[in-house]
């Protein structure tokens, strides 16, 4: 094999792979922010708004002296925040409805996200 005949099957194979992988971060739809606070073992705002078929990125700061766990079912979400610490929660992009979530060291800290 010559070295154009490899270099047109290492172009042919980039090219599938970019087409089976889906749009680039260039063309990938921008996600839309979302500010959470976790205080005094409750989330601030406790509702929260966003638009639907498109993805979220929840930014979420726990001011507490302890670690709180972030659980939604349905949305399919679960993540451990440090003490005095943030995360970043990536959601896909969901369709309208309620989506409710509350602190699993703390079943009393309750919140919903409502999509339109």
């Amino acid at each position: 094999m010559s070295i154009a005949d490899t270099f047109r099957t290492v172009l042919l194979a980039s090219a599938l792979m970019a087409t089976a992988l889906g749009p680039t971060s260039v063309h990938a739809q921008q996600a839309t922010d979302i500010q959470l606070t976790y205080s005094n073992g409750q989330f601030q705002p406790s509702n929260l708004s966003a638009p639907a078929e498109k993805p979220l990125s929840l930014r979420l700061k726990n001011l507490d002296a302890k670690a709180m766990e972030f659980e939604s079912k349905s949305l399919r979400v679960e993540k451990v925040v440090a003490a005095k610490s943030e995360a970043i929660i990536n959601v896909r992009a969901l369709k309208p409805g309620r989506y409710e979530f509350y602190d699993d060291f703390n079943e009393k800290a309750r919140g919903a996200l409502n999509v339109q």
